[in-house]
């Protein structure tokens, strides 16, 4: 049984920013040796986001248009009475999800044709950490 775990840190640019991290994913399933099993990818920080989806770039500004449009920045969130300014950031990781189980399967990440595996930012330019467990034979 393979049970490897690494940490990746990301600390974007922009607040607002999606990264294709499928390349890490298959590292650490190398890196492990992992042939059959899985690899769990977690974002550890909760306004980020880790999901599934195709590489466009037309397809991520759609993403990002779409998330503001159901989770504005705007300042009358009860959350910013705390003194935060994020609240929306920790509302458009809830709509895409926190973390990713990827199959693999005869040594390879058994994704669809146009999938891959992206991080998703909301309010970046600090470090944050994302988890990956590769686990199976």
């Amino acid at each position: 049984m393979v049970i490897h775990t690494e940490y990746l840190t990301f600390n974007t640019k922009q607040r607002r920013e999606i990264v294709d991290m499928t390349d890490e994913v298959e590292r650490v399933r190398a890196k492990a040796g992992l042939t059959d099993g899985f690899i769990l990818v977690s974002a550890m920080h909760i306004t980020a986001s880790v999901f599934v989806n195709d590489h466009e770039r037309g397809l991520w500004s759609d993403i990002m248009r779409w998330l503001e449009e159901l989770a504005p920045a705007k300042p009358d969130y009860e959350h910013h009475r705390t003194g935060e300014d994020n609240a929306d950031a920790h509302l458009k990781r809830t709509l895409l999800g926190h973390q990713v189980i990827v199959p693999v399967t005869a040594g390879k990440l058994d994704l669809g044709p146009w999938e891959r595996v992206h991080y998703g930012e909301f309010d970046g330019r600090r470090p944050k950490r994302v988890i990956l467990k590769a686990f199976g034979v």
